[in-house]
Order: structure tokens, then C-alpha cells, then sequence
């Protein structure tokens, strides 16, 4: 083999993804034992393929070596067993196995001298709770006997009135359900068999050593494949829930003030849809707004510097980032209250702007999965707009940029378009980076599907709807009509201040209920002025999670809350000046005292 080129192929099994060193002068044999003893398989009853529908399948063969096959460096091989043979060590017993949870790894159980192995990558984030829930669940859709077309007793089953699978077209359709679920669109694609996740990726793969890089050279082995935009047909997120209509009122109340466009960020959780089969709910419990520049239409996000605290402090509640909200308004009638339709089939849903900035929030937020080759795959975050329906009121519309639309964001080759909202423009291939071929499909003339190549796409291809709706009758988690108003409005009315804390607290039927705003929480962590800091409120942070009324009263209680009470009842005297301090005591006093509550030093007192 001296002289022979070193190469590394990638071998997908039911185990997942893993890397066997070969030569170019190997026979398949010898790849067939290389295979072999890279995943310790049980035998060699299996075939290997060059194509993951396992049609172009790698003979055994003692004479044909892997130069004439062709391979390169960094092809991925599919290995399937033959006639159903078990290559990895599974339950002993069929019914272990038939009550293994769908989805769960399989872990190849270590011999004698054999050191146990773990395909599943090694760096696999932790998958959310409700991911968790939903593999444990077979997801079968129950029917009960029809009397009219069943004719066995009530212990029998038949193609009437037995379950169907989770991705049934006809329950889906008949449901009013668009998409399948993505723990749906898993089980379709398992059936049984195994499966490897991959994004597609648009980038010249690293480490080629056949031709100088690129621009100088490119070959088929580390050249990105061409990309044909299809509709996806599942959804990570099935419905979005907003709370309470307090939620989006409170937000609305910036653009009603001003008449500029607002941004949102909506923090809540995710749980388990009870209306489609294997769903998953995004539930909005509060929704921050960053630092931004608006106008009527434009919004620029700033740096944010309470951002770490404000992390840490919905993690505390329980609490995650699961999307972003933004307005698109404009009043018809005033008197009315309406506001213009700007959106729709016959103009656009959302911009190509809008898509990408889409498209770039789901890349900050990956979807654990266990499936996935590098363990990630898709996002659960989701987009929704605040514009006008066709009655003239305010609509919340939700979606999600395809697993396509985000690579092509996130390997920069999707760029908005000046002239159309709807287009987006595919990046040409420059010295910096080569761009694959970018189709997308048509109807022509007689109504045959055609490829078309992409400059200008259409980025409803990538748009993936979401329903969104508001509560009426359920419990929010926090309080979602509170006085209090939110951070970064550049308004003196909605000004966060000691005096609109008194305010909103004694408003408030309970200090409980006063503290259970996201707002305040984080007003009383940031704020420099006020003796707590996010170590302070963490205490007031579990009471308001946990609800206990008792854990938040002796909370304030505390001399910390003490001095706050005296900040705020000081800022709520006088005729509107704010507090001075004491320069002996450091004591805050209310504007229309002329000595300190504290010491009795004069206010104009020098040091």
C-alpha cells in the first residue's frame, strides 16, 4: 500500500455516523472488515451503499479496488443489514425491544475484551423536556368502533376502527392540520429503519488536498451539491399561544402611542399540543423588548447589556427565548380603530428581510436532536407578525423559515432584494465564496413540475406557517396586565422609574401579584440605584415561580426590600422631582425634603 492514498470515508449505520481510515488500493473486502471493526458489528451481514435509498450498493469483492469505484475522501457510505440481520447487541427479549421508547440510542453493549462504543456523537446537546415526553409516546391515533361499517365485537379491530399512524394524510387533512409534527415527519422516515439527520450545508468542504483552494480550483469531492427548493412538510412548532391578550395589548401600546413599528422577544416554554398528533406548543408568557430604533418603517436592534441578566433571570422562572414578535401597522381609521392589510397571497406574507432575520434567529437557537449527525437539527424558534386582516383589525401571523431557508441564510447565500419584498436574491460566486446552483420548481404550461434556476426566489418556498393564538380562560404564568411599563420605550409616559413601580405596586391586589411581571423583575435587578442586583432578586424570583405568596412577603420583608419601599415612597412625594442623595448617609430622600430622613444632614450639606 506504500504510495497508495490515504483516505477517510463516512459510514452511516442505525448507530449513527462513523469514520473508517482506508487506502485507494484496498479491495472492498478489505473495506467490508474495516467496516466491520470500526463498529464492532456482531457479523458481517450487511451490505454497504453509495446512496441512501441503498440502490448503488459496494459489492464485497477480492480483486475490484476502492481507486476503480471511485470513492474520495470524505464520501458517506449507508450500511444496512441483510435479510433483517442484528448487527448491534438489542434487547434480549422481543418485548424489551417492542417497549424500547422510539427513538432512544442504541449503545453497542461491550464483550470480554471489547471496549463499549457510542456512535451517537459525544457532544449531543440536551434535548428539551418535551422532545423527551414526545419519544416515549407512541403517538398512535386512537378510533373508536364504527357501528356502521365494523362488524366484529367490541374486542376486535379492523382496517376501520384500528389506530392511525401520526402522519396520516387523510386525519391531517380532515383536522385542518398543514404540516405534520417533526416527531411525526420522524416516524414516517423511521419505520423501522434507521436514521441520520444532516443539514444541507452550501460551503466548499475543508481539507481537500487534490487542487489549490478555491478560487483557484474546486473538485466533485469538496464541491457543494446544487440545492432544489421544496416545501418542507413538516414544522418543528405546530401552534404558538399567547397567554393572555393583556400580552399583546401591552406591546401594541408603543406602536398606538407612536406610530412606529416595535420588536419583540417572546419568552415562554414549549410543551406538548393536545389537538395534533406528536405536537409541540410554543406557550408566550412575556414578550421583552429590546434596545431598537424605530420609525414607521424601519427597526434597528441595539446592543443590549441587560441581556445576561435577562437570561438568567427567565431561566430562574422557568422560562425560555422561543421567538420574536414585530408590528407591521398602519391606521386606515383612526375613530375606527382599524389598520391597513399590507400582507397577503397577493402581495407577500413576509419580505425576504424579514426571512432571513428569520431564518438567522432559528440558527442562534438549534433544535437538539438525536438523530441529527452533528446533533442539532431545524429550530423550534418562531416568527410572528403583528399586521392587518382583511376586517381591518390587528392579526397575529406566525411561521418558520424552512430547514433550506435557514442554510442558505446561514452560509450567506440568501440576500434580500431592493424592488420585491417577496424575492430573495441568490448570492453569484465570487473570489471569497463559491455559491452552489440554487432551483426552485414550477408549473409550466401543462402543468408539469419543472426546475427552475434560482436568482431571484421566492421565499414563500421557505415559509413554513404557524398558527398563533391568544388565550382566554387559562391561568398565565406571569402577570400579563401589569402598569409597569416595559424596558427601552424612548417615551416619558412609558418611562421606567421608581415613581411608576410605586405605582404599579399599589395597583397590584398583592405584592405577589406586582412582583409576577417580567419587567419589574428585571427593573429591580438591572437598576443601579436600588440596593439589590440580580443576587437579590433571585429569592423574589422563585417565590413568583413557585406562587407562593408567603416566600414573596418575606421577601420584602428583608432589609434589602425595606429600602426599596423608601426609594419608591419617596419617589411617589412631591410634585414630580425624582430623589437626592445624602452626601453623609447616602440615604435617598424625597425631593421636598430639605434635611436626610436618615441622619438629619442638610440637603445642600457639603462633604
Amino acid at each position: 500500500m506504500s504510495g497508495s492514498k490515504k483516505m477517510t470515508l463516512r459510514v452511516q449505520s442505525s448507530e449513527g455516523t462513523a469514520r473508517v481510515e482506508v487506502s485507494e488500493s484496498e479491495v472492498t473486502a478489505q473495506l467490508y472488515e474495516r467496516v466491520h471493526d470500526a463498529l464492532q458489528l456482531a457479523s458481517f451481514a450487511f451490505a454497504l451503499y453509495r446512496d441512501r435509498a441503498r440502490k448503488d450498493e459496494l459489492v464485497s469483492s477480492k480483486s475490484r479496488t476502492l481507486r476503480d469505484l471511485g470513492l474520495r475522501h470524505g464520501d458517506m457510505l449507508y450500511l444496512s443489514p441483510v435479510n433483517g440481520a442484528v448487527l448491534f447487541d438489542q434487547p434480549t427479549t422481543s418485548a424489551e425491544a417492542n417497549n424500547k421508547p422510539f427513538g432512544e440510542p442504541v449503545h453497542a453493549q461491550a464483550g470480554p475484551s471489547t471496549p463499549a462504543t457510542n456512535l451517537v456523537p459525544a457532544n449531543t446537546p440536551q434535548e428539551d423536556d418535551v422532545d423527551l415526553q414526545l419519544y416515549q409516546m407512541t403517538g398512535s391515533i386512537e378510533r373508536q368502533r364504527d357501528e356502521k361499517l365494523c362488524r366484529h365485537n367490541s374486542k376486535g379491530c379492523c382496517v376501520h376502527c384500528s389506530p392511525l399512524e401520526p402522519w396520516d394524510e387523510n386525519y391531517l387533512r380532515e383536522h385542518n392540520i398543514k404540516h405534520m409534527s417533526f416527531h411525526s415527519y420522524l416516524r414516517k422516515i423511521t419505520s423501522g429503519k434507521f436514521i441520520s439527520l444532516e443539514e444541507i450545508s452550501c460551503k466548499i468542504k475543508p481539507g481537500c488536498k487534490e487542487h489549490p483552494p478555491w478560487p483557484r480550483g474546486i473538485c466533485s469531492a469538496c464541491q457543494p451539491g446544487a440545492v432544489t427548493l421544496t416545501r418542507q412538510a413538516y414544522r418543528h412548532v405546530d401552534n404558538v399561544l399567547v397567554e393572555h391578550p393583556a400580552l399583546v395589548d401591552r406591546f401594541l401600546a408603543y406602536w398606538r402611542a407612536t406610530g412606529e413599528q416595535r420588536l419583540g422577544f417572546l419568552y415562554g416554554r414549549y410543551e406538548r399540543h393536545p389537538d395534533v398528533p406528536l405536537g409541540i406548543r410554543a406557550r408566550v408568557a412575556a414578550i421583552y423588548e429590546p434596545p431598537q430604533q424605530c420609525s414607521r418603517d424601519h427597526i434597528a436592534l441595539q446592543p443590549d447589556p441587560r441581556q445576561a441578566a435577562l437570561e438568567a433571570l427567565a431561566a430562574r422562572l422557568g422560562l425560555r427565548r422561543v421567538g420574536w414578535v414585530f408590528t407591521d401597522l398602519l391606521a386606515a381609521d383612526v375613530a375606527r380603530g382599524t389598520v391597513r392589510r399590507l400582507r397577503g397571497a397577493d402581495t407577500h406574507f413576509l419580505s425576504a428581510q424579514e426571512c432571513i432575520t428569520a431564518a438567522h434567529f432559528q440558527n442562534l437557537h438549534p433544535n437538539a436532536c438525536r438523530h441529527a449527525a452533528q446533533g442539532t437539527f431545524g429550530s423550534k424558534f418562531v416568527t410572528v407578525c403583528c399586521s392587518g386582516d382583511a376586517s381591518g383589525a390587528v392579526a397575529l401571523d406566525g411561521y418558520q423559515v424552512s430547514g433550506q431557508g435557514a442554510a442558505l441564510v446561514r452560509d450567506r447565500v440568501l440576500l434580500p432584494t431592493r424592488d420585491a419584498p417577496d424575492l430573495g436574491y441568490i448570492r453569484d460566486s465570487s473570489d471569497d465564496q463559491y455559491v452552489p446552483d440554487v432551483y426552485y420548481k414550477e408549473r409550466d404550461a401543462y402543468g408539469n413540475e419543472v426546475g427552475v434556476s434560482a436568482r431571484r426566489v421566492p421565499v414563500a418556498y421557505l415559509l413554513v406557517d404557524v398558527p398563533v393564538g391568544v388565550a382566554r380562560a387559562a391561568a398565565p404564568t406571569l402577570a400579563p396586565g401589569g402598569s409597569f411599563p416595559p424596558a427601552h420605550r424612548a417615551l416619558p409616559a412609558h418611562a421606567q422609574s421608581l415613581r411608576a413601580l410605586q405605582a404599579h405596586v399599589a395597583a397590584a391586589p398583592s405584592w405577589l401579584a406586582a412582583a409576577s411581571d417580567l419587567h419589574v423583575l428585571l427593573y429591580l435587578a438591572c437598576n443601579e440605584a436600588l440596593p439589590l442586583g440580580a443576587a437579590g432578586v433571585a429569592a423574589l424570583a422563585d417565590a413568583v415561580r413557585a406562587q407562593d405568596a408567603a416566600a414573596a412577603d418575606a421577601w420584602r420583608r428583608a432589609p434589602p426590600a425595606q429600602a426599596l419601599d423608601q426609594l419608591m415612597r419617596a419617589a411617589a412625594d412631591g410634585p414630580g422631582a425624582g430623589v437626592w442623595t445624602c452626601a453623609l448617609c447616602t440615604f435617598h430622600n424625597a425631593a421636598r425634603r430639605d434635611a436626610c430622613e436618615m441622619c438629619a444632614m442638610p440637603r445642600n450639606h457639603a462633604m
